[in-house]
């Protein structure tokens, strides 16, 4: 079993950054793909990003890419998503997950493990 704890999320006006961080316990990361999900009010959960498991594939959502970095620190078993030029469109609330099979993929059924979701909301 993993536990997936987020933080990081919060109020921010428009053109603004917050960082979101992921801690797991319970078993070592490390070998292990990592997203980030978001869902809206009334919206399907959406991919965000995606990182493999050494951190040499990573992928992003075309919504996100240019203002979104995902990273990992596998000895502090943490992922990040630093997020920056916040749009209103960002507010979500922000899932991790984990996928065993390390396929740093974009659909959700493929993630093992989630967290409860760090709220992100953008005020324009």
């Amino acid at each position: 079993q993993v536990q997936l704890l987020e933080s990081g999320g919060g109020l921010v006006q428009a053109g603004g950054s917050l960082r979101l961080s992921c801690k797991a316990a319970g078993r070592p990361l490390g070998f292990y793909a990592m997203g980030w999900f978001r869902q809206s009010p009334g919206k399907e959960r959406e991919f965000v990003a995606a990182i493999s498991w050494g951190s040499t594939t990573t992928d992003y959502a075309d919504s996100v890419k240019g203002r979104f970095t995902i990273s990992r620190d596998n000895a502090k078993n943490t992922v990040l998503l630093e997020m920056s030029s916040l749009k209103p469109e960002d507010t979500a609330v922000y899932y991790c997950a984990v996928e065993t099979a390390n396929r740093a993929t974009r659909s959700m059924g493929e993630y093992d493990y989630w967290g409860q979701g760090t709220q992100v909301t953008v005020s324009s």
